[in-house]
């Protein structure tokens, strides 16, 4: 089988790795992200799939884009059965999706129809999902709306943060999409639901913000789903403070959202509801505990964030 892997961030490195390791494809090309400046000194660095396809010596092509024909066509001259489309950031044409004999499948870390989009992780954790997943898709022209070949569930856990259950997915969407590869000629996709269709809208920085009048258990669990980027916290003497870690008090407040009302910066929230953080975050400074934090930085009881 000829494939091409198409990913860039490490979710689709986990499956590049797993499809070398446990698998008989010839990966005979891999398309990602152009290498973007990180870090203070703005160095360029490649993905987490291109240094990984670098070091198995596999060709790496990262066109800005598609619609510059000489790219379609260098595409279609590769030949593919299949092409494997995690997390790639770049979206595909019709001349694109046709060209392998097999089509493209993606993984998609969500139960679809049910979060298709930008960020199913976070927006399921954000809304209290009990449980996502990952569906393997074939691939058309719409919005994660293709048929889907397999799907495999996992609870959401309540310490999960996007970052605990983007990890496990990884590992979930690349053992899915081994079976699948050995299986494909045997495993016709299935049409998804027209019912129970959400869209996953991409993260911004402008969510950061906390709302102190939604509840203490909505801030509670967008806490986790921002958990590591964008963050979510509160503006507090001109810095954004992060909250990495916080948990529901289960008592009402008789103050108005956003009032601090104990010593120990527990929060009154919409709903009559409290919230109080545990871990937070100044700006350029590692998470620290609430106490030591409040050590440094005391939030007086009555203060309106």
């Amino acid at each position: 089988m000829r494939l091409i892997f198409m990913g860039t961030p490490d979710f689709a490195a986990t499956a590049l790795k797993a499809i070398l390791e446990q698998t008989e494809a010839e990966i005979v090309a891999v398309y990602c992200q152009p290498p973007r400046p990180k870090n203070r000194g703005h160095r360029l660095q490649p993905s987490s799939v291109h240094a990984l396809a670098e070091e198995k010596q596999i060709p790496v092509h990262t066109p800005l884009s598609f619609k510059d024909k000489e790219e379609v066509t260098k595409f279609q001259s590769l030949n593919a059965d299949i092409a494997v489309v995690v997390a790639y950031g770049l979206l595909l044409p019709k001349d694109i999706l046709e060209a392998p004999t097999q089509g493209c499948v993606n993984i998609h870390a969500s139960l679809l129809p049910r979060w298709r989009g930008a960020a199913p992780i976070q927006r399921a954790i954000q809304a209290g999902d009990p449980e996502t997943g990952v569906s393997i898709m074939q691939m058309d022209e719409g919005l994660d709306t293709g048929p889907v070949h397999c799907v495999a569930t996992c609870p959401i856990e309540t310490q999960d943060t996007a970052s605990t259950l983007h990890d496990k997915l990884a590992e979930i969407g690349a053992q899915e999409i081994v079976k699948l590869l050995k299986d494909f000629p045997t495993t016709p996709p299935t049409p998804q639901s027209s019912e129970g269709v959400t869209y996953a809208k991409k993260l911004h920085k402008d969510e950061r913000q906390i709302d102190w009048f939604q509840s203490a258990e909505i801030i509670e669990r967008t806490v986790r789903a921002f958990t590591p980027w964008p963050g979510y916290g509160f503006t507090y003497q001109g810095d954004f403070i992060k909250i990495l870690e916080g948990k529901v008090i289960s008592q009402a407040s008789p103050e108005s959202p956003g009032t601090v009302i104990s010593p120990d910066l527990q929060i009154s929230c919409g709903e009559k509801s409290l919230f109080q953080p545990l871990v937070l975050q100044k700006p350029g400074k590692k998470p620290t505990p609430v106490k030591d934090f409040l050590n440094g930085l005391p939030i007086p009881v009555g203060t309106q964030l």
